[in-house]
């Protein structure tokens, strides 16, 4: 429906002749294509856990299958199921199979990368899926604003407690976090092994090492290694199943100890791998202390963490950065912030490797 006629319009006298001036386009204002791929994301991750949640990936592991079946089985509704499985093609995890089926009727089959997504896939991305996509972390996430305003975080506001006290009251989440960290550090334990030289090492001490997924691979690479995992009574116990899976446990045992107060001493090296990050100053300073007390003259301690760069370049470290503030008092910092800290525990910063990852590793000793 027009408004007017363009005889009505004043500015429309005779018709316009090859020599008319031109209009000017239409100026849209569009939002920048960063903040449109981060929302869409949003749905993206939402379909991934729909997927791994509702074990429609665990179906599709057997064989290809079509919605309609897929949906009959697990209680679905197969024109919805097609929708998410066919927007999950483009990530190349899922593939339509060749045919004259359309609608719910076609064939979907997993990709030899979209394996990753069952179960028992030995990465763990099934948990970083439904661990980061999970009620915990995202009603969590929900309360980022308020997390602003106040000094309560996000798992203090959402579910009454912080995170890892969160995790230690409820085992299975813990467990799922375990496996989830794996995911998320697998590439970057390896970039580590690499980069640093261990070999001047006996005895290495990985503190609050989780189930021993870095030190395992720290381990495998220089096998005159022998390590420790330090961890609270109930990581330390899924630390020695996790050991005894992965053929370690005649060269690596888990201990019960708290960073805070003691861990054991003597040892050539300390590991300190995303510790620092998920705690303030005034704990980081602390737990560097405990570190220090254990260290001989001779020991050195490893922090491992995605070190911020100085400037406004991106980094991985500063997508992290908005997990921590989401979930702990941490913080990522820049090489010269935990130099501050480290001194201020009585160590000096002896080198800064980097890795082919987003961490470095940052060597230190004790100040002399």
């Amino acid at each position: 429906m027009t408004m007017f006629r363009p005889a009505d319009h004043p500015h429309t006298e005779g018709p316009a002749g090859p020599d008319a001036p031109t209009a000017a386009p239409i100026s849209v204002e569009s939002a920048p294509q960063v903040v449109i791929d981060s929302m869409r994301g949003v749905f993206l991750a939402r379909a991934l856990y729909a997927v791994a949640a509702l074990d429609v990936a665990d179906r599709l592991a057997a064989g290809p299958r079509c919605c309609a079946e897929l949906a009959d089985e697990l209680g679905l509704q197969p024109r919805p199921l097609h929708q998410v499985l066919r927007a999950l093609t483009g990530t190349g995890l899922l593939r339509t199979l060749p045919g004259p089926e359309i609608g719910p009727s076609q064939r979907f089959a997993l990709t030899s990368q979209g394996q990753a997504l069952r179960k028992a896939h030995p990465s763990g991305t099934h948990e970083l899926i439904t661990t980061m996509q999970g009620a915990s972390i995202q009603d969590s996430l929900a309360m980022l604003p308020q997390r602003l305003a106040t000094h309560r975080t996000g798992p203090e506001l959402a579910l009454g407690a912080p995170f890892f006290e969160h995790l230690r009251a409820n085992p299975s989440e813990a467990a799922a976090f375990d496996r989830m960290m794996i995911a998320l550090h697998a590439n970057e334990s390896v970039a580590v092994a690499h980069a640093y030289d261990f070999s001047w090492a006996h005895t290495i001490v990985d503190v609050g090492g989780g189930v021993g997924g870095f030190l395992v691979t720290v381990l495998r690479r220089y096998p005159p290694l022998f390590g420790v995992i330090a961890e609270l009574p109930q990581v330390a116990e899924r630390a020695r199943r996790y050991l005894a899976e992965h053929a370690m446990a005649d060269r690596c045992k888990a201990v019960a100890a708290d960073f805070f107060s003691h861990l054991p001493p003597g040892a050539d090296a300390y590991l300190l791998t995303y510790v620092l990050h998920n705690w303030d100053d005034e704990s980081c300073r602390a737990i560097l202390r405990t570190c220090a007390s254990a260290m001989t003259p001779h020991s050195r301690l490893l922090v491992v963490e995605a070190v911020l760069p100085a400037d406004d370049s991106p980094h991985p470290g500063k997508l992290l950065d908005l997990v921590m503030v989401t979930l702990t008092k941490g913080v990522e910092r820049e090489t010269r912030e935990y130099q501050q800290l480290a001194e201020q525990a009585g160590l000096r910063l002896a080198a800064e490797i980097p890795t082919n990852s987003a961490v470095s590793v940052l060597e230190f000793v004790p100040a002399q």
